[in-house]
C-alpha cells in the first residue's frame, strides 16, 4: 500500500515546486547538485518523481539554466536521475531512500508481532463497505451549509440520531440540545477538566485504578486528583467528601479490573452529587459490549441533571475516527460549549456519516457482529489459560475487551519482558494502571486486550501468551 500511495504520488508532482539551497558563489553547480542528490538520498524527492525543467528551476533559484541542466546532467551520469526525451528528467526508479530511525535512541525498532495491551479495538474489521455506503448517502443529502463553521456543539444529525441511539441503548436520558461531540474522550475530558478550573475547583476524585492519561489529561487543567478506595464491589464512593468539585468513574466496566460499581454505590455517589453540586463524570468507554450477564444501565439514567456522559466511537468503530460525545446537565451544557469554543472542531463530514450510519441501522449491526467475535475470543483465551496455564487466575471476563490476568506474585516484570523476547507486547497493571497516589495493594496481573488482533493473528497470540504463561522459569509454577 505504501508503495502504491508513493508512486501514485511521484505521477502527481508533475509541475512541482522544489525547495532547494545550494551553496552560492563559485562552486553554485557543485552546490546545486549535492543539494539535488541529498534530496533524493534523503527520500524527500521519491522515485520516479518528475523534476522541474532546467528552465523553471533556473527561474525559481535565479541562477543560470546551463547551471541547472550540467546538475541534471552529472546526476543522470551519476544514475540518480533519469533524462528520456519527452518524459522529462525524473528521479531513478532503483533509487532506495536512506531512511532516518524513527524511534527515538535506546528504543526498539522493531513493532511486535503481536499485540494484546488493552484499550483498543480490531481495526481490521472496521466495516469499510457499510461506511461508504453511510458516507455516500451523507454526502449526498448533505444541506451546503455543513461545508462551513458548523456549531461548536457538534451536527445536529448525528447529536439527534445518538440521542434516540443512547436512550435506546444504554438507558440515557438524553436531549440533542445538551449533546456536545469532542475529538475523542481524551478532548471531552480536557474540556470538562477546563471548565472546573475557571469554575474554581481545584480537586477531582478518581478512582485507584484506571487510565494514567486521564489522570494527565486532569493534572494539565490543573486539578488535584484523589483516589477513592476500591475492593470487590468496585470504587468505594461512600468515601466521596465535600471537597471535590466532580468525580470520574467507569461505573458499567470499572475499567481495568472489570467490576461493575455496586447498586448501593452508584446510589451513594449520586446522593453525593445532588447534596454537594458535584458533578459525577461518568466513562461509558465500552458500554456495548457485556457477554455474561445482562446490560448495566448508564449511571446518567438515574440522574441526568448531575452526570456527564461520555462516550465514544473509538472501541465500538475505531480510535482513528476521532469521534466521542457529552451528554452533558442542562446547568454545564452551555458553559462547555462556550469552552469548547465558537465553531465545531470535528470533521463535518464523518459526523454525517456515523449519524447516517446510526440512523439507518449499521451500526447495532455491526457491534452485534463485533459482540459475538470477541466473545469467541474471550472465551479461547479462557479456555486456553484454563489449559494450559491453569494457575493464572482471569478475571474481569463478563464484558468489555479485555481481561486482568493475576500472576504469580513478584513476577510481572519477568512475564512482560518474556512476552516481549517472542514478539508479543502486554502490559502490567502497575505503574499505568494505578493512580500514583493511590493506597491500594495491587497484585502482579496483566491487563490484557483480546480485540487488538485481527482474526487470522489470534491463534498465534494466544499461543505465545500460553507459552509465556506456562514456562516455569517465567512464572516459577510448575
Amino acid at each position: 500500500m505504501e508503495k502504491t500511495w508513493a508512486t501514485r504520488a511521484a505521477r502527481a508532482t508533475l509541475g512541482i515546486d522544489l525547495h532547494l539551497e545550494p551553496a552560492a558563489g563559485p562552486g553554485l553547480r557543485r552546490g546545486l547538485t549535492d543539494a539535488l542528490r541529498e534530496a533524493v538520498r534523503s527520500g524527500r524527492l521519491l522515485p520516479g518523481t518528475r523534476l522541474p525543467s532546467s528552465r523553471s528551476l533556473a527561474a525559481d533559484l535565479a541562477i543560470a539554466r546551463n547551471t541547472v541542466a550540467d546538475a541534471y546532467a552529472d546526476l543522470v551520469a551519476e544514475g540518480w536521475l533519469t533524462a528520456r526525451q519527452g518524459s522529462g528528467t525524473r528521479v531513478a526508479t532503483g533509487v532506495v531512500p536512506v531512511r532516518q530511525p524513527e524511534t527515538p535512541a535506546g528504543t526498539s525498532a522493531h513493532r511486535p508481532a503481536y499485540d494484546l495491551r488493552a484499550g483498543f479495538p480490531d481495526v481490521s474489521a472496521f466495516p469499510r463497505t457499510e461506511w461508504l455506503r453511510a458516507a455516500r448517502r451523507a454526502l449526498t443529502t448533505a444541506p451546503n451549509e455543513a461545508f462551513g463553521y458548523g456549531d461548536p456543539r457538534g451536527r445536529a444529525e448525528l447529536r439527534t440520531a445518538l440521542a434516540a441511539y443512547l436512550a435506546r441503548a444504554r438507558g440515557v436520558r438524553a436531549d440533542p440540545e445538551r449533546i456536545v461531540i469532542c475529538a475523542g474522550f481524551a478532548h471531552g475530558l480536557s474540556l470538562l477538566g477546563r471548565l472546573l478550573r475557571d469554575r474554581g475547583a481545584d480537586t477531582v476524585a478518581v478512582e485507584s485504578y484506571g487510565l494514567d492519561e486521564h489522570w494527565q489529561s486532569l493534572t494539565a487543567a490543573g486539578l488535584r486528583q484523589v483516589p477513592l478506595p476500591f475492593d470487590e464491589l468496585g470504587t468505594d464512593t461512600r468515601e466521596l467528601t465535600q471537597g471535590s468539585a466532580a468525580v470520574l468513574l467507569t461505573p458499567s466496566h470499572q475499567f481495568p479490573m472489570g467490576v461493575p460499581l455496586h447498586h448501593d454505590r452508584r446510589a451513594a455517589v449520586v446522593e453525593w452529587a445532588r447534596r454537594t453540586g458535584g458533578l459525577v463524570l461518568e466513562d461509558d468507554y465500552d458500554g456495548e459490549f457485556r457477554y455474561d450477564r445482562r446490560p448495566v444501565g448508564a449511571l446518567q439514567g438515574l440522574a441526568p441533571d448531575e452526570v456527564v456522559y461520555l462516550g465514544t466511537a473509538s472501541k465500538s468503530l475505531a480510535p482513528g475516527l476521532r469521534l466521542a460525545w457529552m451528554v452533558l446537565p442542562p446547568a454545564v451544557a452551555r458553559a462547555v460549549t462556550a469552552v469548547k469554543g465558537g465553531v465545531d472542531t470535528c470533521g463535518a463530514l464523518d459526523q454525517l456519516t456515523l449519524a447516517e450510519f446510526i440512523a439507518s441501522g449499521a451500526y447495532d449491526r455491526h457491534v452485534r457482529a463485533a459482540r459475538s467475535r470477541y466473545r469467541r475470543r474471550r472465551d479461547a483465551l479462557v479456555r486456553a489459560l484454563a489449559e494450559r496455564a491453569p494457575a493464572i487466575r482471569v478475571t474481569g471476563i463478563a464484558a468489555g475487551l479485555h481481561v486482568v490476568l493475576r500472576l504469580p506474585s513478584g513476577t510481572q516484570c519477568r512475564v512482560i519482558r518474556a512476552a516481549a523476547v517472542r514478539g508479543l507486547a502486554v502490559e502490567g497493571l502497575v505503574p499505568r494502571h494505578r493512580h500514583p497516589e493511590a493506597a491500594v495493594e495491587a497484585p502482579d496481573a496483566l491487563v490484557l486486550g483480546y480485540g487488538t488482533p485481527p482474526d487470522h493473528a489470534w491463534s498465534g497470540a494466544l499461543d505465545i501468551l500460553c507459552a509465556v504463561l506456562s514456562d516455569p522459569a517465567v512464572t516459577g509454577v510448575a
